[in-house]
């Protein structure tokens, strides 16, 4: 297409009918915002060579754009969450909206509330968090001081250890005890991780200038603190980090942050449980292994010769969504496309009340009768499962995912790799090589076959 200059269509709009003209800015809009795309998350310029490319574009009738998303809205504020689905699956969402929109699909809200219902729901929430965040600082007073720890505060036991960031007062009321004078151990445990996730947040994205500053990297510290202390059974587990960064970074208020943290968390959580013999993302490793053995038994049977049958390989993958494999861009549009193609519409009721936090992980899918009208409200991946029947919640598209991913380097894997550094080493050239949108449809491909070939046991 011959460019055409802003200058040059002003000059001779009278020439073009209405909707030319129109289509002409729009198409302009959106290739300058192409262009500009990595503006919204500028890179540290003597990091620029170090990250991938960005291959993300928005595209005129295909991204969801903020007049969409507005036009999206009944008068009283009711969300049309199927035409939505429909634009983020096209072409992913605008970076002017991602945040109130990443809400819907996390289950922060539910569609079908009205604008004044969920600003009762968001001010609740927002009090709730205050209130847990400042239960955190009468433990450890450096959490909201826009500061964060990097250093152990205690010992093992429990003992208050001297460092400089804190004052008198601080070493006095961050050794807390329970009632009968004994150190309590959830506590303990809790003040052990701080320093861990400090540590983290400061390697977090760390080629973004956002991160620059110290207060933005206390945000996301908070963020990560407040919710290891209220998980109590999982805690903090590395690579909660990498999930948590985007909505800090979408998301201004920290309240709002949290819960769009907390509704991801629900989906993810049992993949960062780990104990002394197990890791909870084996379920999910399992789960890649039937499919590659269903879809691709060759390849499966090459793997477990190379002793790769376990699919660890795969781990951070799938514990962190790809967010190593992307650029910061490419991962949020990929991420939001797996949410929209997941998305069932009753994830809101099923996780609960507005403003309580269950450590609890995912959602049934369990088998439902709906309407052909009810289905267009689900993901397309979600409503294949409905189709189906299949309940299995191990099989998450990620899984689908990773599984594309194996097959497009099925030859390689087969000819090339003598031993399980060969499968990472081949396996790790993906990394800005991936185009998110071809490998999200060959998932889809390789589910659709994938169902076709499976047995399921319907309960």
């Amino acid at each position: 297409m011959a460019y055409i200059s802003l200058f040059g269509l002003l000059n001779n709009w009278s020439k073009f009918p209405d909707n030319i003209a129109l289509n002409i800015l729009l198409w302009m809009f959106f290739n300058s915002a192409t262009e500009e795309l990595d503006a919204y998350y500028p890179i540290r310029p003597e990091c620029k060579a170090d990250v991938p490319q960005t291959r993300f574009k928005a595209r005129v009738g295909k991204t969801l754009s903020p007049r969409r998303w507005n036009a999206a809205f009944s008068q009283d504020g009711r969300l049309d969450i199927a035409g939505v689905l429909r634009r983020i699956q096209r072409g992913g969402i605008h970076p002017t909206i991602k945040g109130v929109v990443w809400e819907f699909l996390l289950g922060c809200f539910d569609p079908n509330s009205t604008l004044d219902e969920r600003n009762d729901i968001r001010q609740r929430r927002r009090e709730q968090y205050a209130a847990w965040k400042a239960e955190c600082q009468k433990m450890v007073p450096v959490i909201a001081s826009g500061k964060l720890i990097t250093t152990a505060i205690i010992t093992d036991d429990g003992r208050p250890l001297q460092d400089p960031s804190f004052d008198s007062n601080g070493l006095e009321n961050s050794c807390a005890t329970s009632n009968s004078g004994s150190l309590d151990q959830n506590i303990i445990q809790w003040k052990l991780s701080l320093p861990q996730i400090g540590l983290d947040v400061v390697r977090t994205d760390r080629t973004l200038v956002y991160y620059e500053s110290e207060a933005n990297q206390a945000k996301l510290w908070d963020v990560l603190a407040v919710y290891a202390w209220l998980d109590k059974d999982i805690g903090y587990v590395q690579g909660m980090n990498d999930i948590c960064s985007p909505m800090v970074i979408l998301l201004e208020d920290e309240a709002d942050a949290f819960w769009c943290f907390e509704r991801a968390m629900r989906r993810l959580r049992e993949n960062f449980r780990c104990t002394t013999n197990s890791m909870g993302v084996q379920s999910q490793l399992g789960t890649l292994a039937q499919i590659i053995k269903a879809i691709d038994p060759k390849l499966h049977q090459r793997l477990e010769e190379l002793d790769g049958g376990e699919y660890l390989f795969a781990i951070r993958m799938l514990m962190v969504l790809f967010r190593r494999e992307f650029s910061f861009v490419d991962a949020m549009y990929l991420w939001e496309v797996m949410w929209a193609m997941e998305y069932n519409p009753n994830i809101y009721s099923l996780y609960g009340q507005s403003s309580d936090f269950i450590s609890s992980s995912g959602y049934s899918n369990a088998q439902v009768k709906v309407s052909n009208k009810q289905l267009k409200q689900y993901g397309k991946f979600e409503r294949n499962n409905l189709k189906s029947g299949w309940t299995d919640q191990r099989g998450a598209l990620v899984v689908f995912l990773v599984a594309s991913v194996l097959e497009t380097k099925n030859k390689r894997l087969l000819k090339e790799a003598h031993g399980l550094d060969d499968v990472v080493q081949i396996l790790s050239e993906i990394t800005g090589n991936l185009d998110a949108k071809n490998a999200l449809k060959e998932a889809l491909k390789i589910h659709k076959k994938y169902l076709s070939k499976a047995r399921f046991v319907l309960l």
